[in-house]
């Protein structure tokens, strides 16, 4: 039936095509200057008539025939069939896709069109004379256009879409829409017009035939999110207006349902226990609670409250956001001795409002009981107080009490404390406590002008658990007493003129106290009484802590006296009243008229230009010093020049002296004379102590000489000769001393190994009795036996 309906409409518009040869003589007068001119010349200008009049071609796409395709044809008047015109085709697609007979004016098409790629065509046409070439019409422009049939299918404008929608939305609710288009002509039949379908997620959702808007097809109580939350649905769209034959198109729709507040939190148990010892910190967490909500994200934020319990001002309870967990905490310090056991009431509800359309009578809030139990422990002393402030005058005498701190063992046993000071809080041991009544008391003099304020700790220490102790900061306030007399607030200098005015102000004074007076300081200036009468200079109070120095006199002189020194008495008004005299220097200089200083004496300005006594005593302080240096120098200078105690140079008596200096060893016999070791039987002459006093009675030296027997004697009668030889002599020490003397004694067959006891040369030496004591002195015979023979070739 539509191949049929097709082939007529085509027919039809072929005819018409044909049809459309039509003459018409045209005469059209030109506008313009020329116009005017010609007519003004007598000439009227005319166009030449047009031999056809088309407008557009009509061709079917998609034509699959195996000829070429017939559009119509092309005829002038001027043709008279006699061959001498020629028609000529230009354009889009001429002579490729289009062809035209040069003979006859018949138009064709070469190729199968599309009419999606191109609806239409631009083509001019124009006849010439096949002799001479010319022109004999104007080109003239048509359109050939391309009739649609249904060959494209509808197409949406997404392979997957996706969507969603609140849970519990009513019948009807708009989900999304979705759109197909069809490539083939809107303005011509019905290929183009579409109508929607679904073909999957029935019964959840449908779809509108003419808009492509998704709706859901169920009730509240079925799109429920905690049953089923994704959903697919496929939508199909189909041309033709969705009669039988149109070509179709379809997309999915990924739909999900998302989350409303319409699940109340729950406990996943009732009772909850746990335990925690006393001596947990405030803060500290004692376990973990969940309640478990099925819905998501902001809908499922929750959080936790103490409603009731023994237990509600003792514990807290806070909300993890990551976990939304419970987290019980402690509030105050827990006592084992006190309560053993709390319990608590801990209700969770949503933080976001509930949808309670769904609910019905089940409660929008839950509750669980949490039993904690209390372990006990060891504590350290408990003070009654975090902290002590005490008060004490500074003027205190030592031993003074300050106050008490009081702590006890908080545990069932009340074991007996002891008190210490930390010695690191009272590094100058100010203080001190009571070991056992914990009262503070002064064990050193307190200065509050040095420190007003002294913070210490107190350490309690359980008796009989010494590892038990504990810390309380104690702070002293000191309080002021008025011990300190006021000052000059600085040191002041200034100058009269030799010509002034009696009561003319030379100088304004202030004070300071290091005293801190609770109303305040009040200094009161006066002349010192020795002064008072003087005739020179007076004080005047000005009642705000300072004073005026005013002159009494009209005329000064720089030689009659350059500088006055005027005392000034400052007292305080606190009690005791202390006092102080501070001195102002005046010196007295020339002026000018309006009272400028001109020129003081040598003296004044001197005095003026001169060192504080302070750069004074530092300059002599240095100057001692230096001399002290000059004065050690040389004392140590002089004494390395004394003599050593031993003047003798065999006097081998173990007197110990130090040289400070490195000697030459063996060979070295310019330092001491060695003789008395080599040969015991040297002449020893007796040589006077230098560390004693000598008596004029002395006996004169006594020249003895050690006779050693001749039958080898043994090295104790050498000593025994030695100590006979001290024991008579009159200038040894009255306390015992330790004399050595070296000797190896006589009658050794190996004779002394020492250089110094060897009389003889190596040359005289007989080194073959080395070959003779074994394989161990085998290295030394050959050294020295070799030394024999080569000395002896």
């Amino acid at each position: 039936m539509r191949t049929c309906l097709l082939t007529l409409i085509w027919a039809f518009l072929s005819l018409y095509v044909n049809a459309t040869s039509i003459s018409r003589k045209t005469v059209l007068e030109m506008g313009g200057e020329e116009d005017r001119d010609g007519a003004k010349g007598g000439k009227l200008l005319k166009r030449f008539k047009r031999g056809w009049m088309w407008n557009q071609f009509f061709l079917q796409e998609e034509y699959t025939g195996s000829d070429k395709q017939y559009i119509g044809k092309l005829q002038s008047d001027m043709d008279k069939g006699d061959g001498t015109l020629k028609y000529i085709l230009t354009g889009d697609g001429a002579g490729d896709i289009f062809t035209i007979d040069e003979n006859n004016g018949d138009l064709h098409a070469n190729k199968r069109l599309d009419r999606e790629e191109k609806a239409f065509y631009t083509l001019r046409a124009t006849v010439v004379n096949k002799n001479t070439g010319l022109k004999l019409e104007p080109e003239t422009e048509f359109i050939v256009k391309l009739h649609d049939i249904n060959d494209n299918e509808p197409k949406f404008a997404k392979e997957l879409y996706t969507a969603s929608a609140p849970e519990r939305s009513n019948i009807g609710t708009s989900v999304t829409q979705v759109t197909a288009t069809d490539a083939d002509d809107s303005m011509y039949g019905n290929s183009a017009k579409l109508r929607y379908s679904i073909s999957q997620g029935h019964p959840y959702f449908s779809v509108d035939p003419s808009t492509g808007i998704i709706r859901t097809a169920l009730g509240p109580g079925e799109m429920d999110r905690e049953k089923r939350e994704h959903y697919q649905v496929v939508i199909e769209a189909k041309d033709m207006a969705g009669q039988r034959g149109g070509l179709t198109g379809t997309t999915t729709v990924n739909i999900t349902l998302t989350d409303v507040n319409d699940n109340p939190p729950r406990f996943s148990q009732s009772i909850y226990q746990f335990s925690v010892p006393e001596s947990i910190k405030t803060g500290i967490p004692v376990g973990r609670i969940k309640a478990v909500d099925k819905d998501l994200g902001k809908n499922a934020e929750m959080y936790y409250s103490v409603v009731s319990g023994d237990g509600l001002d003792m514990f807290d309870v806070i909300t993890d956001k990551d976990s939304q967990e419970g987290i019980i905490t402690v509030l105050k310090p827990l006592d084992y001795e006190k309560t053993r056991s709390y319990t608590l009431e801990i209700q969770v509800q949503n933080t976001q409002t509930l949808d309670t359309r769904f609910l019905g009578y089940l409660p929008t809030k839950d509750m669980a009981t949490v039993r904690i139990g209390i372990e006990d422990v060891d504590e350290p002393p408990l003070f009654e107080k975090a902290s002590y402030v005490m008060e004490v005058k500074e003027d205190a005498a030592v031993g003074t009490a300050v106050g008490s701190v009081r702590a006890m063992d908080p545990d069932g046993y009340n074991s007996p404390v002891r008190y210490s000071i930390d010695r690191r809080t009272d590094l100058d041991r100010l203080f001190n406590v009571h070991s056992g009544n914990g009262s503070i008391f002064i064990i050193r003099p307190l200065d509050r002008e040095e420190a007003a304020w002294h913070n210490i700790s107190v350490i309690a220490t359980e008796f009989n658990k010494p590892l038990q102790t504990s810390w309380v900061p104690v702070y002293v306030r000191l309080l002021d007493v008025n011990d300190n007399a006021p000052t000059f607030a600085s040191f002041y200098e200034t100058f009269v003129c030799e010509k002034t005015k009696p009561g003319q102000k030379i100088q304004t004074v202030s004070a300071v106290d290091a005293d801190d007076p609770v109303g305040g300081h009040k200094f009161f200036f006066s002349l010192a009484m020795e002064w008072a009468y003087r005739g020179n200079f007076t004080v005047k109070d000005n009642g705000d802590n300072t004073a005026g120095v005013l002159t009494r006199r009209s005329s000064y002189s720089q030689l009659h006296k350059s500088i006055y020194l005027v005392p000034v008495v400052i007292t305080d008004g606190d009690f005791p009243m202390q006092s102080s005299t501070g001195t102002l220097t005046v010196r007295v200089c020339t002026c000018d008229r309006e009272g400028n200083m001109e020129l003081c004496n040598a003296e004044a300005q001197t005095s003026s230009a001169g060192l504080s006594t302070g750069a004074l005593v530092a300059i002599l302080l240095c100057v001692i010093i230096l001399l002290m240096i000059i004065v050690l120098f040389a004392a140590l200078k002089r004494q390395k020049k004394k003599e050593p105690l031993i003047i003798s140079k065999e006097d081998v008596r173990d007197n110990v002296v130090s040289y400070n200096d490195e000697g030459g060893g063996e060979e070295d016999t310019q330092a001491f004379d060695i003789g008395a070791l080599r040969n015991p039987e040297a002449i020893e002459e007796s040589q006077q102590r230098r560390d004693i006093i000598p008596s004029g009675t002395l006996n004169p030296p006594i020249r003895r000489t050690a006779i050693l027997s001749r039958d080898n004697a043994d090295v104790r009668d050498f000593i025994n000769q030695r100590v006979q030889d001290n024991d008579s002599n009159p200038t040894a020490p009255p306390y015992d001393s330790l004399a050595t003397y070296a000797y190896e004694g006589t009658g050794s067959v190996a004779e002394s190994l020492s250089s110094l006891g060897s009389a003889s040369s190596e040359g005289d030496q007989d080194y073959n009795y080395l070959s003779d004591w074994g394989p161990r002195f085998r290295k030394l015979a050959d050294m020295y036996g070799a030394e024999d023979s080569d000395r002896e070739s």
